[in-house]
């Protein structure tokens, strides 16, 4: 009864369905949830909670923030991606590549580091970041901002790496410095000048953090090594007399929940260039990490729905003081790990986040400098791939070389600059296969030509095609003045431009200069309706001159 019930609620028409259709944004990996997946998801949400929790106060040092923002960003944002987002297991608060660039943005706006405007403008920031990525949303620019290839992203990974890298040795070694967000060459200054006073308890504490991170991370995953080292540094701390050995620990964090507060709206046009830069980063990592973590058969994700999800969240936590959000793979590695069966996962992550802010302020406020230095060191050196890029030069050269210079940019002439490099790059490399001509000529039956056009006709490559046409006619194997038409097949011409029609009406004049006619085959339907709002191509039709294929065109 009750199969045969709801077979019958399926069938039958009405309005439900389209209703159903409309909410298909809201709560997407919460769809069909079942009672066993309770216990996978709390685990997960645990699990990942003692990762990012403490790696997000840790990112927050990058930019000389409060270490408290990098705990708000691990709830509102959190909780608004779990709500919107496509990916089942991915965790949305923000990574360190975003706040270097964080960084540097303030830096580069003239914001103090460390100053109570660098808070300000850090709503005001996180908001810029958000709009422009709902922009692109409604633009459905998705798939167009996914164009920045691998390398583009892979060299300013490598900046982010090394700059965040020797940005933290100062705080490693135990001496105060200000050059977050002042770039690799200043930040290798102050570490050379920083070395005669070094503290060695210091130094030891960061040399044991880094080994703990990464020992846990080759031999033990599963174990969370940032809560491990978080919790032993603490420890110390309390009992192990390291502050009066001269161990400096971070400043004190507020107990309870951001208070929401409107973003500030001065500084908007010196942060307007950091804002685009970040909006792009934040999109290329999440959609990275949620196509990167995805199961086989699991629903494909959808550009446009995470741009959606991660300006949204970015909206939504300027009002809470935090870091623009992007999704982050260490943490959504061990969110999948430990069996995140949706987003529900992240809402036990968000409520963990809760938890600390309200009850463990004055214990987080014993946490030694060193010890998230160590963290955020660990982290960025996963970002300087090696192996990646010496792959990219084994594979393809232009990538590889793609990849060194944005990199190089990175640590010259800062990571703003790499990014607006990276994506300059990938422009021109996509502009310049979007030049290629792809013309081959094909059979010759008795005084009509073929051609075919084996791609889509753009702005950047039209006039060299109509170009290439007119020499395949010239070099027919006959003299040019033989030929009665040429057959062109446009079957690969998806939609087309008033640019593109003109050049084709261009080279009907010229063939027909030289006495030969022109037919067009096997136009897409798309391109069709735009091509007969022209009175050139509806010339052509009135003529007979248009042909649903190469065949028939050529008789």
């Amino acid at each position: 009864m009750t199969g045969a019930g709801s077979q019958a609620v399926t069938s039958a028409p009405g309005p439900r369905p389209p209703a159903t259709k409309r909410r298909e944004w809201f709560a997407p990996t919460l769809r069909g949830y079942r009672r066993e997946w309770i216990g996978p998801d709390v685990i997960a949400g645990l699990a990942a909670g003692a990762v990012v929790v403490p790696q997000g106060m840790a990112y927050a040092t990058i930019a000389s923030l409060p270490v408290q923002i990098g705990l708000y960003s691990c709830m509102v944002p959190m909780l608004v991606y779990a709500l919107l987002g496509g990916s089942r297991a991915m965790s949305v608060s923000t990574t360190s590549t975003i706040a270097t660039l964080t960084a540097t943005t303030l830096v580069s706006a003239g914001v103090a580091v460390g100053s109570d405007d660098a808070v300000r403008d850090l709503t005001t920031l996180t908001l810029l970041v958000g709009v422009i990525l709902l922009l692109a949303r409604l633009l459905r620019l998705g798939a167009i901002v996914e164009n920045i290839n691998k390398a583009t992203i892979l060299g300013i990974q490598i900046g982010v790496g090394a700059t965040v890298a020797v940005g933290q040795l100062p705080t490693l070694l135990g001496v105060d410095s200000d050059f977050t967000g002042h770039g690799f060459v200043r930040s290798i200054n102050a570490v050379i000048a920083a070395l005669p006073s070094m503290n060695l308890p210091t130094l030891l504490l960061s040399l044991g953090s880094i080994a703990v991170l990464l020992g846990l991370k080759r031999f033990a995953p599963r174990i969370p090594g940032p809560l491990i080292v978080v919790a032993a540094g603490i420890l110390l701390i309390a009992f192990g007399g390291l502050r009066e050995a001269g161990v400096s620990v971070i400043q004190p964090v507020p107990q309870g929940l951001p208070m929401p507060s409107l973003p500030a709206l001065t500084d908007v046009v010196d942060l307007i260039p950091g804002a685009l830069a970040i909006a792009v980063m934040a999109f290329l990592e999440s959609a990275a990490v949620a196509r990167g973590i995805r199961a086989a058969g699991e629903k494909q994700i959808d550009s446009n729905q995470e741009l959606l999800a991660t300006s949204a969240a970015s909206i939504a936590g300027s009002f809470f003081s935090t870091l623009p959000a992007a999704g982050g793979f260490s943490q959504s590695a061990v969110n999948l790990s430990a069996g995140a069966r949706s987003q529900l996962s992240t809402m036990v992550t968000v409520a963990f986040a809760v938890l600390v802010a309200l009850f463990l302020g004055p214990v987080l406020s014993l946490l030694p400098e060193a010890t998230l230095a160590a963290m955020v060191f660990v982290a960025v050196i996963g970002l300087i791939d090696i192996p990646d890029l010496l792959r990219l030069r084994r594979v393809n050269r232009p990538d590889f070389w793609t990849a060194v210079a944005t990199a190089v940019v990175g640590l010259t002439a800062g990571l703003l600059a790499a990014v607006a490099v990276g994506v300059a790059l990938t422009l021109l490399l996509i502009l310049t296969e979007l030049s290629k001509i792809r013309v081959t000529t094909g059979e010759r039956r008795g005084s009509v030509l073929a051609v075919i056009v084996g791609g889509p006709l753009y702005t950047a490559n039209v006039l060299e095609t109509e170009q290439a046409v007119l020499a395949a006619v010239a070099e027919s194997g006959e003299d040019a003045g033989t030929l009665s038409a040429v057959v062109i097949d446009l079957g690969r011409m998806a939609t087309t431009s008033v640019t593109v029609l003109d050049a084709l009406a261009d080279l009907d004049r010229e063939l027909a200069s030289q006495g030969v006619q022109l037919r067009i085959a096997a136009v897409p339907d798309a391109a069709l309706l735009i091509a007969r709002r022209t009175s050139w191509f509806s010339g052509l039709e009135a003529d007979g001159r248009v042909f649903d294929s190469i065949e028939s065109g050529m008789r």
